[in-house]
């Protein structure tokens, strides 16, 4: 096996417990099946519901938004490239409540009609926020002991070569 890169090594190390594998497989889970959904029901979740939040280039961008939802999400479960599939995953809730759910807060948000307030906001942004909590959590911390990304790094240790 080729030995890796520093940077290869410092994004796959996770010196995290194995109990990571909960909040990989809930994250991961439901980033697949929003990915899939915005595909099986475009006019609802996909580049229909785009349009209705007033995105731009809806037709591209809900398309894209679910390609990148099912891959690393994928990558998630699996506990590859972690660390590197949480990134897009980061910017993508933060764009979802910026542009879908902040505008709750002072009322006459696009998706959510008749909806205002703090409550609101905290009801309708709690699947968002859990995202971005989950996958800033596993940006820090690494896949956990249970995950390709640690057996991966063990393989690497284990091959490489003495200094003499």
């Amino acid at each position: 096996m080729p030995s890796m890169s520093p940077w290869q090594t410092r994004l796959i190390r996770t010196r995290a417990p194995g109990s990571v594998v909960l909040i990989r497989f809930y994250v991961g889970a439901v980033f697949v099946s929003e990915g899939v959904q915005k595909f099986r029901y475009p006019d609802a979740l996909g580049s229909g519901r785009f349009d209705r939040a007033g995105i731009p280039a809806p037709g591209f961008f809900a398309p894209l938004d679910g390609v990148l939802e099912i891959v690393c999400g994928a990558l998630l479960l699996a506990g590859l490239l972690t660390r590197l599939a949480t990134l897009p995953m980061v910017v993508n809730m933060v764009g979802a409540l910026l542009i879908t759910k902040l505008p709750i807060l002072w009322g006459g948000a696009p998706l959510f009609d008749g909806e205002s307030g703090w409550w609101d906001f905290a009801h309708e942004s709690r699947t968002d926020l859990a995202q971005l909590c989950g996958s800033l959590f596993l940006l820090i911390v690494g896949a956990g002991a249970h995950s390709l990304d640690a057996r991966l790094g063990r393989t690497a240790t284990a091959h490489v070569p003495a200094r003499h």
